[in-house]
């Protein structure tokens, strides 16, 4: 729990019992990218969801970001629908073609976007958001979001390590 709020991915710490084993499998993944990644608004409680205010008002944030991290961004994981529908917009707006028709947002989608100044390719990978509902409900399993992640890294030719037990 400790790792998510030291973080600033969450204005609370969680406290969930059902994100407990959700953590812990992917808290000893530790990718070495120069960057920590964005984040479009703001954790909510359950039950609650961002407002399309909220996330127009952090689009200028996100859209600098990526500018800032284009000429080394290979890959994009995206945690959660709304996410993935809100950046999409941006990264239009940033230079990046975006496929038509719009790519869908699901758990392993994956979606290639190239560079209209470079023609690299930047790669979306979905994966379901690990909310306190979609973990309670097994919509999403640590072994899921481990492999997502995963994928990302190997996409991106990111290292990743695990440290060593003991």
């Amino acid at each position: 729990m400790k790792p998510t709020s030291q973080a600033g991915s969450r204005r609370q710490p969680v406290r969930s019992r059902a994100r407990r084993p959700l953590l812990q499998a992917v808290h000893g993944l530790s990718v070495a990218a120069p960057h920590l990644p964005a984040q479009e608004v703001h954790a909510h409680q359950p039950g609650e969801g961002p407002s399309e205010p909220e996330r127009d008002t952090c689009r200028p944030w996100l859209a600098r970001e990526l500018e800032l991290l284009r000429p080394a961004l290979r890959a994009i994981v995206v945690l959660g629908g709304f996410a993935w529908q809100a950046l999409l917009p941006v990264l239009t707006a940033t230079g990046w073609q975006v496929p038509r028709p719009r790519p869908a947002f699901g758990h392993g989608a994956h979606a290639q976007l190239t560079d209209a100044r470079s023609e690299r390719v930047l790669h979306l990978i979905g994966g379901y958001h690990p909310s306190q509902r979609n973990v309670s409900t097994h919509t999403l399993t640590p072994a899921m979001l481990r492999d997502v992640l995963q994928r990302g890294a190997d996409i991106a030719d990111v290292a990743v390590r695990r440290p060593a037990c003991g």
